[in-house]
Order: structure tokens, then C-alpha cells, then sequence
């Protein structure tokens, strides 16, 4: 938790942020993911100053887990001097503790951004999905909150001036917005309406325009003159020389005959093999995104 201090920008997770978003559709399945089209509501995690502090912060946990599907679980919520802003003992259930800052107690509207991620750490404990390393494993935590329509609350919490600022989870403001984007092209929503932090809606949009660009890419037929014709020289220089061709773009070629190119699905980040062949339409086997491409 960045609380007064400076927050990191920018996309420095970018790479693992992805690699999550794999992960989800690769556990839960495309039928799965698609049950949770509708994100929480603000209405749902409301939390007014003169609501009776214990009460209210277990009706915002019950909210979370309602929303995962998590009948069995029963989180109990307690509040203490810490340096984080949370932290959950992931035990065998069905009774799971959660332990808030004490800074909450006066910072109520954030309850439910906090409660987002380490709920989230129990739906995925419960899943058995996990990334080696405590870093890698919060980003996924984060990436799966959002992803799955918990998370925004913890963009919304972003909070920055030329006096203090405060940041909530391990994503920079930009990568939160990024995923956020992702999740909003894949179910038809409109996160930026929820948004109360002038700062968030500013990340949102970021990060937005690089999830764009994930869908302009070679050789999906939205990518710009620029990205064609380089798509067309690394084409050329792999059939003539019968070899795999450049692989560190978004894009590399499989050297054969016929010559495969290799990309991402702008969608799940499932690495897509497909022949070289002009103009084609493509189904991604993992998230089932219809793709067209000019390969």
C-alpha cells in the first residue's frame, strides 16, 4: 500500500500481468470466465460513515464472496496496526481471517478494494492456482480481481496530488486500467461510470490504449500501415532463407514449408500457430476470440 508516499507508473509487470490473464482462461475455462460478465456494482460495496464498522465490513466481504461463488467460505474481518493494507490466512477453510489496516476505520469507502484482492487470494488458493514467487503471485491476485470484475475498486482507490497519494494493491494505476480495459472489451462494459478518483478514470484511459494496441498488432488485419509493411519484410526474409524468422516483436515465423507465423491472441494471450496464407479468419482454442488476420 502507497500511502502518502511516491507510486510507480508505467508497465513494469506488464509481462506477468499477461501471463496471468493466460493463466485464468487456462483454469477456469472460457464458460467459466464468462460467468462473471457483470462486475460489482458500487451499490454493492457502499459503505456510508455512520454504518456500524464491524457489521457493514462483513456485509462487504460477504459481497465478495457472493460474487466468486464462494458459499462455503466464511471470512471473518479484523482490523490492526500493520504495514500493509491487508492480509488473509489462506488455511484449509471453510473459515478464512482477513486482517485490515487500521487506517480503515477512518478510510471506509476503500473497504471493498481491500476486501477485493485478498478474497481473491481465496478463491485462487481454492483453485490451486498460484505463480512461483510472493511478487508474481500478488500480480496474479490483482490481475484475477479485476479480470473477474472485483477489481476496479482497487484503480478506484488510486488517489494522488502534489500532496499524498495513495495506491492500493501491487499493479501500477496503468497496468490496473489496462486489465480493466481487457475486461471491458471481452464483456461490453463501461468501468470509467464508476469511477470517484479523478486519477483512476486518467490510468483507466492509459491503460486502455495499450490494450488497444494489443489488437492492432501483425498480422491481425487492424495493424497499421507501419506494422504491415514490417510484417511483410520479416515475411520475405523467412521464405527466402527457410528458417525461423524474427521473434522478439509480437510476432515470429515458424521456417517449413509452410511457413507458420506465431502471435498472441490479443484477447487471453495464447500463443496462436497458424500456416501463411493471405487472408484468414482464426479461433483461438483457449478463449474462443474469432480473429481476422492477414497472414
Amino acid at each position: 500500500m502507497a500511502d502518502g508516499g511516491p507510486v510507480e507508473h508505467g508497465y513494469p509487470h506488464l509481462q506477468t500481468v499477461r501471463e496471468s490473464i493466460t493463466a485464468l482462461y487456462k483454469r477456469l475455462s472460457y464458460d467459466t470466465i464468462h460467468s462473471f460478465d457483470t462486475s460489482v456494482l458500487p451499490a454493492d460495496v457502499a459503505f456510508a460513515d455512520d454504518d456500524d464498522l464491524h457489521l457493514g465490513v462483513q456485509r462487504v466481504a460477504r459481497t465478495m464472496v457472493q460474487h466468486l461463488r464462494l458459499p462455503e467460505a466464511r471470512i471473518i474481518v479484523s482490523f490492526r496496526t500493520m504495514q500493509h493494507a491487508a492480509s488473509v490466512e489462506l488455511a484449509a477453510g471453510p473459515e478464512y481471517f482477513i486482517e485490515l489496516n487500521d487506517r480503515f476505520r477512518s478510510h471506509r469507502r476503500d473497504i471493498g478494494a481491500a476486501l477485493a484482492h485478498e478474497v481473491m487470494h481465496v478463491y485462487l488458493h481454492r483453485l490451486g492456482l498460484a505463480f512461483d514467487g510472493t511478487r508474481d503471485n500478488e500480480i496474479l491476485t490483482d490481475t484475477a480481481a479485476v479480470y473477474l470484475g472485483a477489481g476496479w475498486l482497487l484503480l478506484d482507490a488510486f488517489r494522488e496530488d502534489g500532496a499524498s497519494s495513495q495506491k492500493l494493491g501491487y499493479l501500477t494505476p496503468e497496468e490496473f486500467g489496462y486489465v480493466l480495459a481487457k475486461r471491458a472489451a471481452e464483456f461490453g462494459e463501461d468501468p470509467a461510470v464508476w469511477f470517484t478518483s479523478a486519477q483512476a478514470y486518467t490510468a483507466y484511459t492509459e491503460g486502455r490504449s495499450v490494450a488497444r494496441l494489443d489488437e492492432q498488432q501483425p498480422p491481425l488485419t487492424a495493424a497499421g500501415w507501419s506494422g504491415r509493411r514490417r510484417y511483410a519484410k520479416d515475411r520475405k526474409q523467412s521464405q527466402e532463407q527457410h528458417r525461423a524468422g524474427p521473434g522478439t516483436g509480437p510476432y515470429a515465423f515458424d521456417g517449413g514449408s509452410p511457413l507458420r507465423v506465431m502471435f498472441d491472441c490479443p484477447t487471453c494471450r495464447q500463443r496462436i500457430r497458424v500456416p501463411v496464407r493471405g487472408r484468414v479468419r482464426v479461433r483461438c482454442g483457449l478463449c474462443r476470440s474469432v480473429l481476422e488476420c492477414d497472414t
